[in-house]
């Protein structure tokens, strides 16, 4: 069954930017959709942010999955795709304003600190994923823009799309059911 899992980043939740109008966009489709608020959303932990993600035994990665995170949401997709069990593969990971590293703002390694403490397992990524796309900014303030999209093309795993003067996404998307 097609099923998109839509991840927020640190510091928000599930009814923040443009998440529940994704989530009503996609459901309005026929996708099943879920959004979950992950805990310690202003520190994240990355193992409670992945144990909320596997918790859930009504939802199911197949070959037609699809991903969407912002910020520390995309940075939680490349950690899901490393815990996938060996030949499990998603149809697409979108990652919206990403990162890969820690970047060069130090106020801000707090919310990435514990999500990059381990290395990327980029080959295990790749495997767990048929399509990727990254979508960056030309100015984006928390080093979530171009340079990010450029460390993960270089590991060949990602179509990216710069989107200029869009900040961080966001606000993006300020668009009502009505």
């Amino acid at each position: 069954m097609k099923n998109i899992l839509i991840l927020h980043g640190a510091g928000n939740n599930s009814s923040g930017n443009w998440f529940p109008w994704l989530k009503w966009v996609l459901a309005e489709k026929g996708y099943q959709v879920w959004s979950p608020d992950l805990p310690n959303s202003e520190t994240p932990i990355l193992e409670d942010w992945l144990d909320t993600v596997f918790a859930n035994k009504d939802w199911d990665f197949n070959q037609e999955s699809v991903i969407v995170g912002h910020s520390s949401g995309a940075t939680l997709i490349l950690r899901i795709l490393e815990k996938l069990p060996p030949g499990k593969r998603i149809d697409k990971a979108i990652l919206v304003a990403g990162f890969a590293d820690k970047g060069s703002i130090p106020e801000l390694s707090k919310y990435k600190a514990d999500l990059l403490k381990i290395p990327f397992n980029w080959n295990k990524i790749k495997d767990s994923c048929q399509n990727f796309f990254f979508f960056a900014s030309d100015n984006d303030p928390y080093d979530c823009g171009i340079r990010q999209s450029k460390i993960m093309q270089e590991k060949n795993i990602l179509t990216w799309k710069l989107v200029k003067n869009i900040n961080n996404f966001r606000y993006f998307w300020n668009i009502s059911k009505s």
